[in-house]
């Protein structure tokens, strides 16, 4: 059973390790934890992860946030695959820093990569874990809030957030969406 695993970001170096790249944070750890590196490939940066019999396919796109349905369709179709096999990992605002969300559907939520996702397949069901980022920002600063950098302390429980998140990754290549769901939306 193969699974496609998109986490949205923007690429260069000014956006890395901002609230907006959270997605291609997390496939960094993932890989790194499983001694697997990307390489270069069509629309983004793409590595294999083998786990209990299932193959991920980790993406992150190189077509930045507003295009990332781009590179989504382009990988769902060379690799065979239908979206309720894609996982989509991005920020949210709407949640708390660190808490976790795994939906099998959903709104973009006013989100450009989701968006852009919707729009591109044609539809918005698909799953998707939204990664919370706060919203400690005033009226109109919420661009700018997104694409700063961690504070100190976020930074600092990080690590943590993002073995969650890779141990939902694996739950949800292995046992599937509602199980998953149920196990790790109130962590």
């Amino acid at each position: 059973m193969k699974h496609l695993i998109v986490g949205l970001g923007n690429i260069g170096e000014k956006y890395d390790r901002t609230r907006h790249n959270i997605g291609f944070e997390i496939l960094d750890a993932f890989a790194e934890a499983s001694s697997v590196v990307f390489t270069p490939d069509r629309y983004g940066a793409r590595c294999e992860i083998k786990h209990k019999g299932r193959s991920f396919i980790c993406v992150k796109p190189s077509t930045y946030m507003n295009l990332s349905g781009k590179a989504v369709r382009y990988w769902l179709q060379k690799e065979k695959l239908d979206p309720e096999q894609l996982l989509i990992i991005t920020d949210d605002i709407a949640l708390p820093f660190g808490t976790v969300r795994l939906k099998a559907k959903g709104s973009d939520g006013g989100h450009n990569g989701l968006k852009s996702v919707q729009e591109t397949l044609g539809t918005s069901k698909y799953p998707r874990l939204r990664f919370g980022v706060g919203s400690d920002f005033g009226p109109g600063q919420q661009v700018n809030y997104v694409l700063s950098k961690w504070t100190d302390d976020e930074s600092k429980a990080l690590n943590g957030r993002k073995e969650i998140c890779i141990d939902l990754i694996k739950s949800f290549g292995t046992i599937g969406i509602d199980r998953t769901m149920n196990q790790f939306n109130n962590k």
